[in-house]
């Protein structure tokens, strides 16, 4: 592997770190019901661009970070198919606290994207 890649790749860590989380936070507060974590990756899959690169295990401990900053509620409920499944559902201090990181990122979105302006890509 190049230093280039090494770089890029170290940035692209740094940078999901946080985006992550954002990310869960809003596919389930657009959620009508609850979510186990499979239907959570694949609707980052299918809506988020590569949010989470192909990584479904690093959904699992970001969401029980969450649960643990009160940011998300979960049960477990036995599964016809396998395993019981465990559902996250946003909680009202979730909405608060979303509410503020996308205001947040919007406006490192917004600033970020004026320093880049006029690069080529």
């Amino acid at each position: 592997m190049s230093d280039l890649d090494t770089q890029l790749r170290k940035f692209q860590k740094e940078l999901s770190a946080g985006t992550v989380s954002l990310a869960l936070l809003a596919v389930l507060a657009a959620a009508a019901e609850p979510m186990y974590g499979y239907q959570i990756a694949k609707r980052l899959e299918r809506t988020g661009e590569g949010v989470l690169s192909g990584k479904q295990s690093a959904l699992y401990p970001v969401l029980r970070n969450l649960g643990a900053a009160g940011l998300l509620e979960s049960h477990v409920e036995p599964s016809d198919a396998g395993p019981p499944r465990r559902y996250y559902r946003i909680t009202r201090a979730g909405h608060d606290v979303l509410r503020e990181w996308v205001a947040a990122w919007r406006a490192t979105r917004d600033s970020v994207d004026s320093v880049l302006e006029g690069l080529p890509a």
